[in-house]
């Protein structure tokens, strides 16, 4: 295992990130799944200057991105979306890409079950296809009940994954199934060898140790099924909008630091967090690692 982490969760420039890692004693990124912003050559250049890989991306499911849509065009259009992420990781020289079926934020369904089901389906084995011929494989994420209402549990993305292709596989991510998993443990070991990616974040979405996980047992369950990817840390730390706040150097209040996107800004917001402050944003990637990385070594 190595320890990885996203960057979509916090708006900066590209070196920034990266540089930080490297500080930490992070091995590599999964970059956020933005095609169209990212010039692959200039990202490249900037990971072997740190001494950073790629190891891959995770999709970005904003509003008119969903593989179950009833509406072919919105499935035609979240097909080329994750292709192109795939191409993204190819062109990075990376290893998977983490594919969240439906919209995030989206809890009410378009159609039945079946319906939906049926062309959750088709897409994934088209973009299954695709992926092998890009040689970059990919893994079903499932996410709270409260930010989706399609796939939320390690069983359900298990039987996408199955039905897409033999070779799809799983991403689980610890905030997520601490939510939704009667036992989380117990689901790790049913996924077993489709298991692809973890991502990590504590119970409360804050980095790894400031919650109630038991990162010892984690480690150790993923360590019983051989797994050998990365930990690829994604906290989202809320923001309390209260005077009981413990970290009142948590938010950014100048927005003219931040490079980012209407899409990104509602995203992060609707996930309860706010715009990070340099101070708290890396104080929560040095405690991830300090964390972390006494446990895989």
């Amino acid at each position: 295992m190595h320890l990885s982490m996203h960057n979509w969760m916090r708006a900066e420039p590209l070196e920034v990130t990266v540089a930080r890692l490297a500080k930490y004693g992070y091995e590599s990124i999964e970059i956020g799944g933005e095609p169209y912003k990212y010039n692959t050559k200039e990202v490249k250049a900037i990971l072997d200057k740190y001494g950073i890989r790629c190891w891959g991306a995770v999709t970005l499911m904003f509003a008119g991105l969903h593989l179950p849509s009833p509406d072919q065009a919105v499935r035609e259009h979240t097909v080329k979306y994750v292709k192109d992420c795939i191409t993204m990781v190819k062109e990075l020289d990376g290893e998977l890409v983490t594919i969240v079926p439906g919209t995030v934020g989206k809890v009410v369904p378009d159609a039945t079950p079946e319906v939906e089901w049926a062309n959750a389906v088709e897409a994934m084995r088209e973009i299954d296809a695709w992926s092998k011929r890009e040689g970059v494989r990919i893994a079903v994420e499932p996410i709270n009940r409260f930010e989706t209402y399609f796939v939320s549990r390690a069983a359900q993305a298990l039987a996408l994954a199955e039905a897409t292709s033999p070779e799809c596989g799983v991403c689980l991510d610890a905030f997520h199934i601490n939510i939704e998993e009667v036992d989380p443990y117990a689901a790790i070991l049913k996924v077993g060898k489709r298991l692809y990616d973890f991502h990590v974040a504590d119970t409360n979405r804050f980095a790894c140790g400031l919650g109630h996980w038991d990162w010892v047992k984690l480690i150790g369950t993923l360590k019983i099924i051989g797994y050998d990817g990365a930990l690829t840390v994604e906290f989202v730390a809320p923001v309390d909008r209260t005077p009981a706040n413990p970290y009142p150097n948590m938010v950014e209040t100048d927005l003219s630091k931040l490079d980012i996107s209407e899409e990104q800004k509602k995203f992060i917001i609707d996930h309860g967090s706010s715009f990070l402050t340099e101070e708290f944003y890396s104080d929560q990637v040095r405690i991830c690692a300090e964390t972390l990385l006494p446990l895989i070594k």
